[in-house]
């Protein structure tokens, strides 16, 4: 893949989340690391929304959350990226948003269940991030929440947001829409009083397997990238 093809998937992205509903005025954003080069990543400018990327204002960032090309200013968040990036070398794409289920399960002290295909991807759980509900600004609050996500998909931000990573965009896209579905269940399921019936974990772990591969990621994340450009134009 060349720069130019992952800042057009990145746009896309973008794009994709924010018809899912998961943008937050010009809060939020959403990271690629450079084609052949894990020193840098290309991310969404401050100041934009979602659906306002262009090939123009993606800003480029080194590890260390220094802006060094694009027309964009950098994002005050840029540490969640850059920390993150710097010790998951297994992760390719990072997104940052405020999902309002999400952020809601947040506040609970309960563990995530698989109780549907959603939590299924995250049937071994996610980290929780609960020093502060403040943006992460520093590069010492970047490693905290890189601590907090660990191995784990994501990371709930106690009354903040998620954190999801993937190996690609693709990836990273579907897990955080699936993250935002998994907390709406639960929460559905919570406010009932009831004790929920989980299937066996055994079951959980293979219906994970088949959903967790690279094409089914692929295949959905396009064809929200094909019904997002007809809405755009």
């Amino acid at each position: 893949m060349t720069s130019d093809e992952a800042k057009r998937k990145l746009i896309d992205a973008a794009l994709i989340l924010d018809d899912a509903g998961l943008g937050d005025f010009t809060r939020g954003h959403v990271s690629v690391r450079v084609p052949g080069d894990d020193g840098h990543f290309f991310m969404k400018p401050h100041s934009f929304g979602l659906d306002e990327l262009t090939m123009e204002n993606i800003v480029t960032c080194d590890m260390a959350g220094v802006k060094v090309a694009g027309a964009g200013r950098r994002h005050s968040e840029v540490f969640i990226h850059s920390e993150i990036f710097k010790v998951r070398p297994d992760v390719g794409a990072i997104i940052h948003a405020h999902p309002k289920y999400s952020v809601a399960f947040s506040t609970l002290d309960v563990p995530l269940l698989p109780l549907s295909q959603a939590g299924s991807e995250f049937h071994d759980g996610v980290g929780v991030y609960a020093d502060t509900i403040d943006l992460i600004r520093s590069p010492e609050t970047g490693a905290r929440v890189a601590q907090a996500l660990g191995k784990h998909k994501a990371v709930l931000l106690q009354g903040h947001g998620v954190t999801v990573v993937g190996r690609t965009l693709e990836e990273c896209v579907i897990l955080c829409m699936s993250l935002e579905n998994a907390c709406e269940i639960q929460l559905l399921v919570e406010a009932t009083g009831r004790k929920p019936k989980l299937f066996p974990m055994d079951d959980i772990r293979a219906l994970a397997d088949k959903m967790s591969v690279p094409e089914i990621y692929n295949i959905n994340f396009d064809y929200l990238a094909r019904k997002a450009r007809r809405k755009h134009g």
